[in-house]
């Protein structure tokens, strides 16, 4: 079958984001003997007017479409962003009788929803390489649709659960030469490559969504199939990784072995990725360092340990202190991040988390004012709990949890905190 998958996101709200789960999906299908081409809006600012004539020159079979983010996750004044996601459904209908498919992180979230909202045919919860490849058979052959994981069919009544795949290693990674190259941002800005090698988030934070993307359980690649990409990507010309991973160092054991395999691979590459501050030891970290890595997201989220507890982490303030200094001795930039405005907050701890992120002398910090609830968690049942969210509210459309009473006290702290600290941004 013909298949065009198109990547819908143009948001650029930290940095520019290929599109990787598309490209795993991409592979999937290509192996699978289908006729694969791709699009990636935002690597073309002109994409979205030609869009129309490059259906009719690819005449899909099935088009699939990769939605990464609802709204910019900004409390003051969000932007919704699925109406952008209209209008390529809109020329897709316009200029193909193909069947139209959702997929991507932000379809997985909101899957029902999003589905009736953008008018699409169909949509894929979860992890979409063997759910999709399992569709386009399906629908060659003309067979039965109903036990396909995580297919959302509403005009056939299907809402079935997505699959949690435990052997990563069945999904190959893309290929570079054959399918990244052609995804890359225009712009001549360095290209940190998305990189994968687990997925599952089991800490249970008050207000996370990975869960209903990933699962609750982690799952790993091996540690050979990860150092075969890499230097698959390297030789490409590839030299700048981002490490996805919800927790890099999350099983530590595998963190440093996928650190000594790097090392010895003598790979030159430059990497960051996402760390917990929680069990971080120094073995890891030196490690860390010599394989390439230069800049870490910290995810602190807060600075009081009473909120910290709230948000079911498991970790606090001495732990992410301990785990900022590791990183500075070794020379890897620290990025680190507030939420303000949960459950519990007050001004008196707003003040502790400011003071005590200004005391780490992190090279950067993103503050957050106000919590973008998501559907089923625990911060969300807490909102409609107490009545700060309708019970029946499908919170596609942004929502912000602000514990009442300090937003307006709350923006005018942050703002003339920032004042006097160019390296803080929110």
């Amino acid at each position: 079958m013909k298949v065009l998958l198109i990547s819908a996101n143009t948001e650029q709200i930290n940095m520019p984001v290929l599109p990787l789960g598309m490209a795993f999906v991409a592979r999937a299908a290509e192996d699978a003997g289908h006729e694969v081409s791709q699009i990636n809006l935002m690597a073309d600012p002109e994409a979205l007017t030609s869009l129309a004539a490059r259906i009719r020159m690819i005449r899909p079979d099935i088009i699939g479409i990769s939605v990464r983010n609802i709204d910019d996750q900004v409390s003051l004044h969000p932007r919704f962003l699925l109406e952008a996601v209209k209008q390529v459904v809109a020329a897709c209908r316009q200029n193909s009788k193909a069947r139209i498919v959702l997929g991507g992180a932000g379809y997985s979230m909101f899957p029902e929803h999003v589905l009736a909202y953008l008018g699409a045919d169909m949509g894929i919860q979860g992890e979409g390489e063997h759910a999709f490849v399992t569709l386009l058979d399906k629908i060659e052959k003309g067979r039965d649709l109903s036990a396909i994981p995580g297919l959302h069919h509403a005009a056939q009544g299907i809402t079935n659960l997505p699959d949690i795949n435990t052997e990563l290693d069945r999904f190959l990674f893309p290929e570079p030469d054959r399918l990244l190259t052609s995804l890359t941002p225009a712009s001549d800005e360095i290209i940190w490559l998305p990189f994968q090698t687990r997925r599952g988030c089991p800490l249970n934070c008050s207000y996370c969504s990975t869960a209903l993307i990933e699962g609750d359980r982690t799952r790993m690649r091996s540690a050979r199939s990860v150092i075969d990409a890499l230097s698959q990507y390297s030789s490409a010309g590839f030299n700048h990784f981002f490490f996805v991973d919800n927790t890099f160092n999350l099983p530590p054991g595998y963190a440093i072995d996928l650190c000594d395999r790097m090392i010895e691979a003598d790979l030159g590459i430059s990497w960051r990725c996402i760390l917990y501050p929680g069990k971080v030891k120094e073995e890891l970290v030196e490690k860390m360092a010599s394989s390439g890595c230069v800049e870490v997201s910290l995810g602190m989220e807060s600075g009081s340990d009473i909120i910290l507890k709230k948000m079911n982490k498991q970790f606090r303030t001495e732990d992410v202190r301990h785990a900022s200094e590791l990183l500075k001795k070794y020379g890897i930039r620290r990025m680190g991040f507030l939420l303000l405005g949960g459950p519990g907050e007050t001004r008196q701890t707003v003040m502790e988390s400011l003071k005590f992120t200004d005391s780490l002398e992190l090279e950067m910090v993103k503050v957050t004012v106000g919590i973008r609830v998501y559907p089923n968690t625990e911060i969300a049942l807490h909102a409609k709990q107490i009545g700060a969210l309708s019970v029946d509210d499908n919170l596609l459309s942004p929502r912000f949890y602000i514990e009442n009473g300090m937003e307006a006290w709350l923006r005018k702290t942050v703002q003339e905190w920032l004042k006097d600290r160019s390296n803080w941004i929110n």
